[in-house]
């Protein structure tokens, strides 16, 4: 595996790592205010969850650029492509929700993602398994991510189904 799976584990990190030098102030306390989702997992646990996704889907573009031979040759086109317009818009996401803080502008972008998500593993699936069923975690966390995406979208739009901090009374 070494070095090339390596590379493939590391390439997905690139995105968050570019997140974290633009808006670095901006990451931590995001979903910590006083109107916080009970449900919002709390910022680091958004940060390991992400680390790990992405670790475990460059194993799996690994397993299925091993599978069909390595290089960059024509018949990885399609499967490794996907994952490239993948990875990209999954990084857009980021930026859009972590540093932009623009829920609204991110939630188009992720429910492209899903649709891609299911391809990749449908792609994945005849080639490698094992790398179709790693996309599976991806896409349970794409659901609870949508989910606080659009939550926090419908509450910017909509304040009264924002939850109001204990003592504060609605106007």
């Amino acid at each position: 595996m070494w070095p090339q799976g390596a590379i493939f584990v590391a390439l997905p990190h690139l995105g968050p790592l570019l997140v974290w030098l633009l808006a670095p102030q901006r990451m931590a306390g995001w979903c910590d205010s006083p109107r916080k989702l009970s449900w919002c997992p709390p910022h680091k646990v958004l940060l390991l969850v992400w680390t790990a996704i992405y670790s475990v889907m460059g194993y799996a573009s690994y397993l299925v650029w091993k599978d069909l031979g390595g290089g960059f040759g024509r018949p990885l086109a399609l499967p490794l492509g996907l994952y490239a317009v993948q990875l990209t818009i999954s990084w857009t996401v980021l930026i859009l929700f972590f540093a932009a803080h623009a829920p609204g502008l991110a939630l188009p972008p992720l429910l492209l993602l899903y649709g891609l998500v299911v391809s990749t593993a449908l792609i994945w699936h005849p080639i490698n398994k094992l790398a179709a069923l790693l996309v599976l975690p991806y896409l349970a966390w794409l659901t609870v991510t949508t989910s606080i995406t659009y939550r926090l979208w419908r509450d910017s739009l909509c304040p009264e189904h924002q939850p109001q901090p204990v003592g504060e009374k609605s106007d």
